[in-house]
């Protein structure tokens, strides 16, 4: 080994031969060159400027040294990005055989997955010195050798090579010897000893040589050998080999003690002379270790184990003596031959262990090596992995495959991958290894929420609970993790304007819907929602599914009756029922209605309570109340009925009403029975209204003081007053001709419309007078002539106007009001009767009577209104006071009745537009006949 000082004066030439080496590259390859025995760290070569990187993208692209070796020569320095050595090099273990000494090197670009090949040359330096493995040679020569007579010498070994190996030996100056190298075939050099001068064993006996090898190195260096030259008695034949060189081939799984060959050499001298011994020239070879060389026999015999891929033959130098000291030589050269038994290698430089579903065919997975120590078609290697699968191979730089995707990946088919690479070589028979490799498919966003069902539909009672659990939705998606967690929500919508989180919520874990408010059929029916499944991914992904949500009809909503209805002012309404109504006279009609629907909305009537049992009944579906039996005189003059309407929900809900029903022929009877009316109510009610009527007529006094002297201011002027007549009197007078069938109310008409007004419960009857009108009402010329029977004025004809008789002449009535036979319900429609929608005769005070109170009710209620009623009432705010209007109610029109006639309403607004109805004439006799009686 040479000392660190001579190692730096080689530096500089070492250097030289480095750098010529940089430039020189091949396809794929890198080339670079160091000298041996550097120290740790040592400059080889600027990887990252031969790769086009920057030395920060080393670390950053993962470059990295991958090598099947165990003891790594190289490293790569990240801050320079240059390849430097990880260790101290030794050219002489690492190519002990081999004169140029090549290390490979692959470099690997973790994110491109590309391998780049880096051949380092290593450069011998004159380390080691020529040496011989004997410590003294010994030379026996017999004393009548002839001169030119040669002698082998020992050979010296020099690890290193080029010049610094083995160049050159020298013997130590002898006037009987001489030194003379002969070149073998193999490029050795076999040093001879040459006699020059005939021995003389009586002069001297032996003869001390010292033999030398010299290297090529810069310094030289030196080994030497002592070789001591014995001078011996007469051996005349020296042994000779039958074959100069001995050739032989063996396996190399051939087991120990197997013959490769025999050497043989003979000698013609007798004694011992003749035996000849085998021996190798070199013990210490690496041949002597693995054959075995019989000295007797000259069998040589493997010894230890064989490996191709180590040593493929052995050269050997065979020596065989005679018992004189006379020796010849043999050279054996023996050939290891290849056996298929090395397996193929896998070696897995780079592997991702999980690849995403959505990723393109082409991506690489892994990144391999494989090897085979074999040679010749026994080290041909060929990579494969099962055709199902959906990867392929790819061969890149010398024995690396990449294994990428032949297509694309679905995880929701396919989660993972088993995926076997088979490495097999072409010998016979082919060896073969599997590796195993696990590939997890990364789960992507690439399927949206599909729910159970295409559409939902479910049902709720109304009036259910605030917070109760409607329904539940599931969305199931075939992604995994984040990507499979679905959230759910319903899209914006309003409902009667308001928004529809307000009726409505949804859980958006579970999918459950909840109800915010308590739902009214009343209000709406059916809800209509959409709802949203979406996941968790990136971007996420939804759908969504309709709802039908319907609401179930409860029995919450008791009957309401329309008609008759309850007077604000607290009394009790009367119908009225003539004496000689015959069975099944329709006195009136219970109209109501149920907000409820299906069988919740249907009402039936039923008569619970009256206070002549049988005198009326009540149609069931109908609630027509109708007489049961004809009245008798001594029916009482006051009939109180109680009605129920009930419907039929679960459970039923019922509402009453208390009918007053007068029975009376004439309308004088009415008024002097009036005061005897009295409200079907107990004691104590009774006591109340007593104070009640004290206290109005208390208000009435003071009003009705105050009303008189404001009528003495107003009226000084006036020549006269005449006393108010009583209700009786004043009505008493006034002729039949003044009452004209209307609708089938006798509207009382007067050049004044008077208003009586007729309570049950106040005991009193009030006539009041309001200022003419004439906007419905029609002028008789009779009573343009006759004077006012009620109120007498000095300037009447000033106030209400003079009468033309030419101009005030009675209109023929209006024909909406006329209804044809087969439009008259109940008995009164069976009568006969003309078209022209005339009344019987023997009605005529029973209606008169009723046109009288029903008209003072609808005035008492409302001053302003007339017997005719307002526009739009159709006639009906006499009968049922001004607020009953069409307007006001739905179309009920079919069950409103008018007391006492023989017609139901109809809308006949197309006949009132200027048409003159028919007979006229026919109505005005009927209403003379009428005046006469």
């Amino acid at each position: 080994m040479a000392n660190p000082q001579r190692l730096e004066r080689h530096g500089l030439i070492l250097l030289c031969i480095f750098l010529r080496t940089l430039g020189e590259f091949r396809v794929g390859q890198i080339r670079y060159a160091v000298p041996e025995e550097t120290d740790k760290g040592f400059f080889v070569g600027n990887i990252s400027k031969d790769l086009g990187l920057q030395p920060q993208e080393l670390l950053e692209r993962g470059v990295r040294i991958v090598s099947r070796e165990k003891m790594q020569l190289f490293a790569l320095n990240p801050r320079s990005g240059s390849l430097i050595t990880a260790g101290r090099i030794d050219r002489e273990e690492l190519c002990e055989v081999v004169s140029s000494c090549f290390l490979n090197v692959e470099i690997l670009v973790e994110d491109t997955l590309k391998i780049y090949g880096v051949e380092v040359e290593i450069m011998d330096i004159n380390d080691n010195a020529p040496s011989f493995q004997e410590e003294e040679v010994e030379i026996k020569v017999s004393e009548h050798a002839t001169p030119g007579s040669r002698f082998p010498l020992p050979i010296a070994k020099d690890s290193d090579v080029g010049v610094n190996s083995l160049q050159s030996y020298q013997l130590s100056p002898n006037s009987y010897f001489s030194l003379q190298v002969r070149g073998g075939t193999d490029g050795t050099k076999n040093p001879e000893l040459v006699l020059e001068e005939v021995l003389d064993r009586e002069k001297e006996a032996a003869h001390l040589l010292l033999l030398t090898a010299l290297d090529g190195g810069d310094p030289i260096l030196k080994g030497t050998v002592p070789i001591r030259v014995v001078v011996l008695d007469v051996n005349d034949h020296t042994p000779k080999f039958t074959q100069s060189v001995y050739r032989g081939s063996v396996p190399e799984n051939v087991s120990s003690g197997t013959l490769v060959f025999v050497v043989n050499a003979t000698d013609p001298d007798e004694g011992i002379n003749g035996e000849v011994t085998y021996s190798f020239r070199n013990k210490k070879s690496k041949a002597s270790e693995i054959f075995q060389l019989n000295s007797q026999t000259g069998e040589v015999v493997v010894r230890g184990p064989l490996d191709f891929e180590k040593y493929r033959y052995y050269e050997m130098e065979i020596q065989g003596q005679d018992g004189g000291g006379l020796l010849a030589t043999a050279k054996m050269f023996i050939t290891v031959v290849d056996v298929n038994d090395n397996a193929p290698e896998i070696t897995i430089t780079s592997f991702i262990n999980s690849v995403m579903e959505n990723s393109p065919p082409g991506t690489v997975i892994a990144l391999l090596n494989v090897q085979d120590q074999d040679s010749g078609e026994n080290g041909q290697v060929s990579c494969s992995i099962p055709n199902s699968l959906p990867f392929k191979l790819e061969k890149t730089y010398g024995n690396y495959y990449k294994l990428i995707t032949n297509s694309e990946l679905d995880r929701e088919q396919v989660q993972s991958y088993n995926i076997t690479l088979i490495a097999k070589d072409q010998g016979s028979p082919p060896l073969s290894t599997e590796t195993h490799l696990l590939l997890n498919v990364g789960d992507s966003n690439d399927n949206p929420p599909v729910f159970t069902h295409s559409s939902y539909s479910t049902y709720i009672p109304e009036n259910n609970p605030k917070g109760a659990s409607i329904f539940s939705v599931t969305a199931l998606d075939r992604d995994s993790k984040e990507n499979a967690q679905v959230t759910y929500s319903l899209t914006e919508d309003t409902i009667l304007v308001v928004p529809l989180s307000s009726y409505v919520s949804i859980n958006s874990e579970t999918g459950v819907l909840y109800a915010l408010c308590s739902f009214d059929y009343e209000q709406f029916q059916n809800l209509e929602l959409r709802v949203i499944a979406q996941d968790s991914g990136n971007p996420p992904l939804c759908s969504n599914v309709s709802l039908s949500l319907s609401v179930l009809d409860q029995n919450d909503n008791f009957p309401e009756i329309l008609y008759p209805a309850l007077p604000t002012d607290g009394s009790t309404g009367v119908e009225l029922a003539p004496r000689s109504a015959e069975v099944g006279y329709l006195v009136t009609k219970v109209v109501a209605i149920d907000k409820d629907s299906g069988q919740n909305a249907w009402l039936s009537y039923h008569l619970i309570k009256a206070s002549e049992p049988g005198l009326f009944s009540v149609g069931l579906h109908t609630g027509e109340v109708r007489t049961a039996r004809a009245l008798l005189d001594r029916d009482a003059l006051k009939q109180s009925l109680v009605v129920a309407v009930q419907d039929h929900g679960q459970p039923p809900l019922s509402a009453t009403v208390t009918l007053t029903v007068a029975v009376a022929d004439n309308i004088p009877e009415v008024l002097a029975d009036l005061g005897s009316l009295e409200s079907p109510t107990n004691p104590d009610e009774s006591s109340l209204t007593l104070y009640l009527v004290v206290a109005i007529t208390t208000v009435s006094c003071v009003f009705l003081f105050f009303v008189i002297a404001l009528l003495a201011l107003r009226l000084r002027h006036w020549h006269a007053s005449r006393p108010l007549h009583t209700a009786g009197a004043g009505l008493s007078g006034v002729p039949a001709s003044h009452f004209v069938g209307v609708d089938g109310v006798r509207a009382f008409l007067q050049t004044y419309s008077h208003e009586v007004s007729l309570t049950s419960d106040s005991r009193k009857s009030h006539l009041i007078f309001p200022q003419p009108n004439y906007a419905d009402t029609l002028i008789s010329q009779e009573s343009c002539e006759k004077s006012e029977p009620f109120l007498i004025a000095e300037d009447s004809a000033t106030v209400l106007g003079k009468c033309d008789p030419t101009n005030n002449q009675q209109a023929p009535p209006n024909t909406d009001w006329r209804f044809s036979q087969a439009q008259r319900p109940g008995t009164s429609g069976s009568q006969n009767g003309d078209e022209t929608g005339t009344w019987p005769n023997n009605q005529f005070d029973t209606e008169m009577l009723q046109a009288m109170i029903l008209a003072s009710a609808s005035e008492a209620a409302d001053g302003s209104s007339t017997l005719g009623g307002g526009a739009g009432t159709m006639g009906l705010s006499a009968r049922y006071g001004p607020q009953f209007t069409l307007q006001h109610v739905p179309d009920y029109r079919q069950n409103v009745y008018i007391p006492g006639s023989n017609a139901t309403l109809t809308n006949a607004a197309g006949k009132r537009d200027g048409k003159a109805p028919a007979g006229g004439n026919g109505n005005k006799k009927k209403s003379g006949k009428k005046e006469k009686k």
